[in-house]
């Protein structure tokens, strides 16, 4: 800020960027990647995180209270290496031909979104705003991006929490054919 739209004379810059984990369904650290600081690889707590270009869109709920899936948006590069780790991530195993076909989850993502250091020789984590983990659930891409679907267990949340399901306790025997009528 100038000093001219700023009569406090206030200097105030804000750096926010995102860390995001993936983690195997044996809790196995995959990837790690940072947004901010451009072709570098940042250590924080021990964990270094390598360069890429993503956005995260954090979470979105509706007046009815249904959460929306966050999202990890990738850029969708020629040699479809975004797609690569799109596919490895909803399957929950590398594709390999000569391994036997496991029963996998797919990876769990933990994303925090940082307050940094605005001194960017330092590159420090400020604070830790929030750390949203969430499971692959779904990805699609087109020309130009790639998107990854992240869900939470809190997703099943509707404005008539707690949820119930139905079961024959409550409602007696459950019919056979679609064809039924709510009075």
């Amino acid at each position: 800020m100038t000093s001219s739209s700023n009569p406090n004379n206030w200097d105030f810059h804000l750096a926010i960027g995102h860390f995001v984990r993936f983690y195997t369904n044996s809790d196995q650290l995959k990837w790690a990647f940072q947004n901010f600081y451009i072709k570098e690889t940042v250590t924080v707590n021990s964990q270094a995180y390598s360069f890429v270009p993503f956005g995260f869109s954090g979470l979105t709920t509706s007046r009815e209270g249904g959460l929306e899936p966050a999202t990890l948006t990738f850029p969708n590069d020629a040699a479809g290496l975004a797609r690569g780790y799109l596919s490895e991530a909803l399957r929950g195993r590398e594709l390999r031909p000569d391994t036997e076909p496991a029963v996998v989850a797919p990876y769990v993502a933990e994303v925090d979104v940082c307050i940094l250091d605005s001194d960017l020789t330092t590159k420090s984590v400020d604070t830790v705003l929030t750390t949203y983990v969430g499971q692959c659930t779904g990805g699609s891409w087109d020309d130009t991006a790639l998107t990854i679907s992240l869900s939470s267990v809190i997703d099943a949340a509707t404005a008539d929490i707690p949820t119930r399901t139905l079961h024959q306790r409550l409602v007696g025997n459950l019919p056979f054919s679609s064809n039924v009528r709510l009075r």
